[in-house]
């Protein structure tokens, strides 16, 4: 995976901007003729899915993200990079790999406990070290560790006795090993200096033929980092798709090749992005195995994170990484099976859904909708026992998915449907309520957003409206970050009842290395501006107060910030505006 966040939406930029070039998809839409009734068949599977288990699992395991007794800065893939390791010494840590715990039916049966419906797996990532039998030389896990075994090929058959879909990811173009190789940042070694497209001749375009001839009917093929290539580059590829694996579903990071569907890393879109797409996330900070890192989400804010990206319609990818004995680390097992049992329960309100009939966030929880029906996952339990849902249909019913036979009352009002429910939340997590309004869900307007009492103006991340291709909402407390394309901005429509001037207050986060961009603040014709100076990283929020607008009248005010340069390549995390009478 990708390195930084920052760098990773740099990188899928990149990529989007390759297929919409005028000559972009040329070659690979003339490989795949298909109609959108075959292109809705052969994702069908997928998008029922919902989720699914990623595994990054490589050499790079036995360091475990320490390198000469020093932890290496950074996430597990990419020590080889990050500590600048020549060639040779990290090729040397073969000799130590010996994943004797390995069990492809025990990772097929985490999988499957934990709910998830397809497994992806680094065949070959940056590092060039290839987790399965290549014959496109011996840097494989097969030729050059005393293990000697193919885990791919245990895997997959593991997969296929057991009707799990197995997909795996490739690292096409990054290469630290094998010379012609890309590397983000530069090469560090004589040993990979090399002609790029010889190194996709010889060793990335055989050993993809050899993932599509050797492991029976793959489901994914998730590439990575596509620095370098061109239409004409991925053209090979796509052919190769077609001739062996004409079924397979494609990201979109091959490069000069939109893909089937996007991929967010490591973040949540705000509103979804307009075609298939799926967040891939850690469990911890890291993607590949790092001795000592404990940073484990909660399985609450795993179980929250997988309903609300269905319920924006995307795929939850969700990752482990393995030891260098093949054991996937218990804290992630635990996780896993605790997500797996509000499954068991609630499944219904997540495989096969669509995204919510809601243009906008709903302040109780998340929803998702199949066959007529609404599912309310409800993250905070009313305290009244009144959950209130913005529709107006005339006749609604409900029950608790866990108590179908248990009708809930629904009442009719002018702020929308109230429904009464238990005292306590049957369950702590997440409750679902199963709404049928027989018809097409009726959905009420979002309600305005209002000065306080004292004529503060406060306009959060959580309550803007994005406009533009990169910039989206991350984090909790929610910012808006990713925000690498200049002409994006963020704007908020607000009922204003005490005109007057307000000092503009921005809390913002930059990093070093991007800080310099300018911005300006409208708002009801009036404007001030700013510049989005370092505050120390990309996590390091300050406010800042940038000047003044003057907002002359009464009703509906449209408050703008917009990018007004960007030398360095992103704009800010920003986390809220706040305008403050004088």
């Amino acid at each position: 995976m990708t390195r930084r966040l920052l760098t990773s939406a740099m990188l899928c930029v990149a990529i989007s901007g390759l297929a919409a070039a005028p000559n972009a998809n040329a070659a690979p839409s003339k490989l795949r003729p298909e109609t959108p009734a075959q292109h809705n068949a052969r994702m069908s599977w997928w998008r029922k899915a919902r989720f699914g288990m990623f595994i990054h699992w490589g050499l790079y395991a036995v360091p475990a993200g320490w390198w000469n007794g020093k932890r290496v800065p950074g996430i597990g893939e990419w020590i080889m990079n990050d500590a600048k390791i020549p060639v040779e010494q990290y090729a040397a840590l073969a000799s130590k790999f010996d994943p004797v715990k390995f069990n492809a039916q025990t990772w097929v049966h985490i999988a499957q406990a934990a709910g998830m419906k397809y497994m992806v797996i680094t065949a070959k990532h940056h590092d060039g070290f290839a987790m399965f039998h290549s014959h496109v030389g011996t840097y494989n896990i097969y030729d050059r560790t005393p293990y000697h075994k193919d885990p791919l090929k245990m895997l997959a058959n593991a997969a296929h006795e057991d009707h799990m879909p197995l997909g795996v990811y490739y690292s096409q173009a990054q290469d630290w090993h094998h010379p012609g190789g890309r590397a983000i940042g530069g090469h560090w070694d004589p040993a990979q200096k090399g002609n790029f497209d010889t190194y996709l001749k010889n060793v990335a375009l055989p050993q993809v033929k050899e993932l599509f001839t050797h492991y029976g009917h793959l489901a994914v093929i998730w590439w990575d980092t596509p620095v370098d290539m061109t239409p004409e580059r991925a053209a090979p590829f796509v052919r190769l798709i077609k001739k062996y694996q004409p079924w397979i579903i494609s990201n979109n990071r091959l490069g000069g090749f939109a893909g089937d569907y996007d991929t967010p890393e490591q973040t949540i879109p705000a509103n979804g992005l307009g075609r298939d797409w799926e967040t891939c996330m850690t469990i911890n900070d890291t993607w590949g195995y790092i001795k000592g890192d404990h940073n484990f989400k909660s399985s609450t804010t795993l179980i929250h994170n997988l309903i609300d990206i269905v319920s924006k319609g995307g795929n939850y990818l969700l990752n482990v990484g393995p030891n260098a004995l093949g054991q996937i680390p218990a804290g992630e097992v635990s996780r896993l099976m605790k997500m797996g049992a509000w499954l068991k329960v609630n499944g219904a309100a997540i495989y096969g859904t669509t995204a919510s009939p809601f243009p906008y966030q709903l302040p109780w929880g998340r929803c998702t909708q199949k066959h007529g029906l609404l599912y309310l996952s409800v993250f905070h339990w009313p305290q009244d026992g009144k959950l209130l849902v913005p529709l107006t249909n005339p006749t609604i019913d409900a029950h608790l998915l866990a108590a179908p036979h248990t009708k809930l009352s629904v009442t009719a009002g002018a702020s929308g449907a109230t429904i009464t429910v238990p005292a306590n939340a049957p369950d702590p997590v997440a409750t679902v309520i199963v709404v049928n309004p027989h018809g097409a869900p009726q959905v009420m307007p979002p309600p305005p957003l209002m000065q306080d009492d004292n004529g503060v103006i406060d306009l959060t991340a959580d309550a803007c409206t994005i406009v533009g291709s990169s910039a989206q909402k991350e984090h909790s407390p929610t910012d808006v970050g990713y925000w690498t394309n200049e002409s994006d901005y963020i704007a908020w429509n607000v009922k204003v009842t005490k005109p007057g001037v307000f000092n503009a207050e921005i809390t913002m986060a930059v990093d070093p290395a991007f800080a310099g961009s300018t911005f300006t603040v409208m708002a009801d014709g009036s404007s001030c501006g700013g510049t989005a100076a370092s505050t120390g990283g990309w996590s390091d929020y300050k406010t800042v107060n940038v000047g003044t607008v003057t907002i002359s009248k009464t009703g509906m005010v449209k408050v703008v910030v917009k990018a007004t340069s960007m030398p360095h390549g992103a704009v800010m995390n920003f986390r809220s505006l706040r305008l403050v009478p004088q």
